[in-house]
């Protein structure tokens, strides 16, 4: 007699068909019916999503933030129930924030008590039921659903993954109930999926010919990027759009490069030197292109924000000028506007930005330079000289994923997808797991996960560790470690800056006094770990580890002891 196939087995097949790679997943006893589909794949051969085990929601979240970042394609997650969702919050929240397509799902406590396949049989089963489970994340995604029966399976899956991939990207979330999976699945409709992606926007001609008008009349234009190198094609179009116009890039804490760092027009990461002469600001996908507080525009100067959401919808409050939005992807906005700025000419002031961008560069240059040469002989280490090493000693494709430390003005990227940097949203424990994702996309590339210690501490140092371990995915951590929340103690300083706490020796709430030994964390899971105090002998620890990395095709972590 031939069992009907579940509709779990369906669901995992279905996801193998429409392309996704992996399932992330952290258990609970609402797995069970995956687990058996899984056993029955092994068995029968059939295809489907390689499961990837994570010991914590929150690193399962950020290992898929990071293989869909590098890859471009997308993941799916599964947590256990109610109590799984709530571990996962943090990490999607960065996901949706960074525009991350991912499928996260989630079982669903049993709903019935007895009488059916997968009713109730563990005493967590009640206490584990919510009146709104989806309830936690339902801000934070751009769909919620959870599947109701068999035959609508197809068209939920297709639903869930074209939203997902959907410009501007982010997670959805899908919620699968135990009985629901149990029962006989339904015929799947199409091979092909009838759901698909919608086709980005195209930049509007009037907006872009408006852009255009204030542009080529402008004696100081500035553009700002944070997220625009989330399309690696931006790389090339941004270059090469800069150097013709000779218009100068800030990138404001950027999660994804746009430019190379060596390009002549990359005035580096502090918007706030230009903002206040500019007189066209461009912004292109920044979240937050300036800190008001800190530098604002002059009142005539004109705000042309670009990207797949230009006012940025998801932020409750966020009043950025914007006197011209143009929806788009940035290498479409950036191709139309050079086609309507060859069409005006220059007037003559291109030639003139050049000559004044090239003495700002060579400014920002001897700035580095002199710091650099204050901070390599520090003891505790300064973060600038520890990103210069990193600089030095990674390979020029390698991929870097730096959670708040690493220092970009002194370590150089000259590729699309070498460098990543943490959310916006700032939920802390982002980057190791991301690292591991990283690696997980490109297992040819070197890969670097740089953190602070109280970020790393947020990572599920153990469950990051195993999963290195359990994958086969050797990468380098390096942990800044100042013992010190610097977050903290640098707010509390801007805001009360003839405060008690500023004239103390201790501030609450700021240090991280008797940290354990993070090199043995590592060691505990068969990596190699050293702690590094002397400036001097950077280089070499890092040489070190890397070597171990490449050619024993282990873990490796730095525990780099460093200043405020």
């Amino acid at each position: 007699m031939t069992t009907k196939p579940s509709v779990a087995t369906a669901y995992l097949a279905l996801l193998a068909e429409r392309g996704v790679p992996y399932l992330f997943g952290n258990p609970g006893t609402d797995f069970a019916p995956i687990v058996e589909a899984y056993a029955e794949a092994a068995k029968s051969g059939a295809a489907v999503p390689q499961p990837l085990l994570a010991t914590h929601e929150n690193l399962a979240v950020s290992m898929a933030h990071g293989y869909a970042m590098v890859s471009r394609r997308i993941p799916a997650v599964m947590v256990h129930v109610s109590v799984g969702t709530a571990n996962m919050v943090c990490a999607a929240m960065n996901v949706a924030r960074e525009n991350v397509g991912m499928l996260l799902t989630a079982g669903r406590s049993p709903i019935t008590e007895f009488g059916q396949h997968g009713s109730r049989d563990g005493y967590i089963h009640w206490a584990q039921e919510m009146y709104d489970q989806a309830g936690m994340l339902r801000e934070i995604v751009k769909w919620e659903y959870e599947l109701r029966n068999a035959s609508q399976l197809e068209t939920v899956v297709d639903r869930a993954l074209a939203i997902a991939a959907s410009e501007p990207r982010g997670p959805v979330y899908l919620s699968l109930p135990r009985e629901v999976l149990a029962e006989s699945a339904a015929p799947l409709q199409s091979r092909q999926p009838r759901l698909r992606a919608a086709a980005p926007a195209a930049p509007d001609p009037e907006a872009v010919a408006n852009a255009a008008d204030l542009l080529a009349g402008a004696k100081r234009p500035l553009i700002i990027s944070a997220n625009a190198g989330r399309d690696a094609a931006t790389f090339a179009a941004l270059a090469a759009f800069a150097q013709r116009f000779a218009i100068p890039v800030t990138q404001h804490k950027p999660r994804y490069l746009a430019l190379p760092s060596s390009h002549p027009m990359n005035l580096g990461y502090d918007p706030h030197r230009h903002v206040a002469e500019a007189d066209v600001i461009l912004v292109l996908e920044s979240d937050v292109p300036w800190l008001p507080m800190q530098a604002r525009p002059r009142p005539d100067c004109r705000v042309i924000q670009c990207g797949f959401d230009p006012l940025h919808t998801h932020i409750p409050i966020r009043g950025f000028p914007s006197d011209i939005g143009i929806a788009g992807g940035c290498p479409a906005i950036l191709a139309a506007l050079a086609g309507a700025l060859d069409a005006r000419g220059d007037g003559g002031s291109i030639d003139a930005r050049r000559n004044w961008i090239s003495g700002e560069h060579a400014k920002l240059s001897e700035e580095r330079r002199a710091q650099l040469e204050r901070s390599a002989r520090e003891v505790p280490m300064h973060a600038a000289w520890v990103s210069h090493c990193l600089g030095a000693a990674k390979r020029p494709d390698a991929i870097v994923v730096n959670e708040y430390t690493l220092q970009l003005d002194h370590c150089g990227f000259e590729f699309p997808d070498s460098y990543f940097g943490s959310s916006s949203a700032s939920g802390l424990g982002w980057g190791p797991g991301a690292a591991l994702g990283a690696k997980l996309a490109a297992q040819e590339r070197q890969v670097i996960s740089v953190s602070g210690d109280g970020a790393y501490l947020f990572s599920n140092p153990v469950a990051v560790h195993h999963a290195a371990a359990l994958h086969g995915l050797p990468i380098l951590f390096v942990i800044m470690n100042n013992s010190m929340w610097n977050a903290v103690r640098r707010s509390t300083l801007q805001m009360y800056p003839q405060g008690l706490a500023a004239r103390g020796n201790e501030a609450p709430f700021t240090r991280l006094d008797d940290l354990p030994a993070f090199e043995r964390i590592c060691e505990a899971a068969g990596g190699y770990g050293e702690r590094v105090e002397d400036p001097a002998e950077l280089p070499a620890a890092i040489d070190r580890a890397l070597e171990i990395v490449r050619n024993e095709r282990r873990q490796a972590l730095l525990n780099v002891i460093c200043g405020s």
